[in-house]
């Protein structure tokens, strides 16, 4: 019996072996499929978060780029608003002069585009109303020079401040808003220059 126990010994110590070496082999196998599955996940993780901060740049600098071009957008605007609002406040200014004053700055206007031929200048309502005795003699001392001359339509023109001046069928709205309209880009940057450097 001693023969038997002693084999029966043994086939339990080589299975208890064969075991402790399927278990040793089978650990070894799932720490090195564990150490290559946490080195993929931390590659994996490394990866998304380089690219997840280079989108968060290229986000952070395109909302930097946004807002800056809202707010030169913004600033823009203020500064259209200021400037109209000095051209408006400007022809409400010249629209007030002294009656000599405004006629003077009239006549000075009309020279420059009188032309050889008989004109027409029309005033609005309330300038024909107020209009000085030597406007039209002025005005056609300046047109003889350029062998024209100059009538003052007894017509009001539909214009709140200026003149109309017609060469026949040819007419040039010279009324202040027109004016400044008409080089507006040229008024616009004097006003910007004075307003803002």
């Amino acid at each position: 019996m001693a023969g038997i126990d002693d084999i029966l010994n043994i086939i339990e110590t080589q299975q208890k072996q064969t075991e402790q070496s399927i278990i040793s082999a089978a650990e070894r196998k799932a720490a090195a499929i564990k150490k290559d599955g946490d080195e993929k996940a931390l590659r994996a993780y490394e990866e998304y978060m380089k690219r997840a901060g280079e989108q968060a740049d290229r986000d952070f600098e395109n909302a930097c780029k946004s807002a800056d071009a809202e707010m030169k957008r913004r600033i823009l605007a203020c500064k259209v608003r200021c400037i109209d609002s000095v051209i408006d406040k400007t022809v409400e200014k010249l629209r007030n002069l002294p009656d000599e004053e405004y006629f003077a700055l009239l006549e000075k206007l009309a020279v420059k585009l009188i032309r050889k031929g008989d004109g027409v200048i029309s005033l609005s309502g309330k300038d024909l109303k107020r209009v000085t005795k030597d406007f039209e003699k002025n005005l056609n001392e300046s047109a003889k020079k350029k062998n024209g001359s100059i009538k003052l339509s007894d017509v009001p023109a539909d214009i709140d401040d200026g003149f109309v001046l017609s060469y026949g069928l040819i007419s040039e709205n010279c009324s202040f808003r027109a004016v400044m309209e008409a080089d507006k880009d040229s008024v616009r940057d004097t006003a910007a220059k004075v307003l803002f450097g």
